[in-house]
């Protein structure tokens, strides 16, 4: 996701319809980790640091003006249940880094006469914020790596008991921005520009093979996968085929031909295995022959033998 093409892909797509908005040029990185001091009552300061999974700064054309925004994603391979909370930190401790940012640079230039003629409120002194000062807009989208229905939480307000209408409208509702493949179309998947979409669509069907095997052969998206997109298939789905080292692109047609002719060997070798304990169990009941003998006749150790005899006694 820290990719500048996949993470305005994402932002494009739940904001714009999949309409190229937001240019991955436009992109800058910036660090992850959200560090504010807050001020208890002793006038103390304690640091706090939180680490965000990606955060970078848009600059942007809009309406004829330029835009300004932070971006962030929060990327969750299981559900999390109390991710409102979570993405509320994260946004809060951005926008006070960036209030005490203002009060530290505003302070500076008082120090250095910059602020000569400029009359500072008790209010504004107080707070380190002037009133003509303004925050950087904070837009976190959390993306769920998962094929199942996202059952979770998905504001604060239903993170609590409280069901009281007219108590609800003095409790901020912090609600989040998700993509969850389960929930999402295929044709509008379809929005998607980069690999992400052969991501979420892989994902979505992971658990029905069937399905997923139906889809990804009709897709030709799927003959040439990015090799760092058929990376996150594989490990976010478990699934088992071979990514080799020259490879840049991965046809996945072929992963899932490889995964099923995989499957019927280990089948075969499964109840070719199954046939010979049986064999072995019908030649051990006429007691005729020896451990040895046995092994001999059905090329296994004489250990082997007897830990069939044995888990077959076990079992009578």
């Amino acid at each position: 996701m820290n990719d500048p093409c996949i993470f305005a892909d994402a932002f494009n797509f739940f904001m714009y319809d999949g309409r190229q908005v937001i240019l991955p040029e436009q992109l800058h990185s910036l660090d992850a980790a959200e560090i504010a001091i807050p001020y208890m009552a002793d006038g103390k300061g304690y640091p706090i640091q939180k680490f965000r999974d990606n955060l970078k700064y848009l600059a942007a054309m809009q309406d004829e003006h330029t835009a300004y925004l932070l971006l962030g994603t929060e990327n969750q391979s299981e559900i999390h249940y109390a991710i409102p909370v979570k993405t509320m930190v994260y946004d809060s401790l951005q926008y006070a880094s960036q209030v005490d940012a203002v009060g530290r640079r505003f302070r500076r230039h008082l120090k250095a006469g910059e602020g000569h003629g400029y009359k500072i409120s008790p209010g504004e002194f107080l707070s380190g914020f002037r009133r003509e000062d303004k925050l950087l807009p904070v837009i976190t989208l959390v993306i769920y790596f998962g094929p199942e229905k996202w059952d979770a939480p998905i504001g604060l307000h239903d993170m609590i008991e409280i069901t009281d209408p007219k108590l609800l409208l003095f409790i901020p509702d912090y609600r989040i921005n998700l993509i969850s493949p389960y929930s999402i179309p295929d044709a509008k998947l379809d929005q998607l520009h980069t690999s992400l979409r052969e991501v979420l669509l892989f994902i979505k069907y992971s658990k029905d093979k069937n399905r997923l095997r139906k889809i990804v052969t009709a897709d030709p998206h799927f003959l040439s996968v990015d090799r760092k997109a058929g990376q996150v298939i594989k490990i976010l789905t478990g699934s088992d085929f071979e990514i080799r080292e020259e490879e840049e692109k991965i046809d996945m047609c072929k992963a899932l031909e490889d995964l099923k002719e995989e499957g019927r060997q280990e089948g075969w070798q499964e109840g070719r295995q199954d046939g010979i304990r049986k064999l072995i169990l019908k030649i051990l009941a006429k007691n005729q022959f020896s451990y040895e003998e046995i092994a001999d006749m059905t090329e296994m150790s004489v250990e082997e033998i007897m830990e069939i005899d044995r888990s077959a006694a076990g079992q009578q």
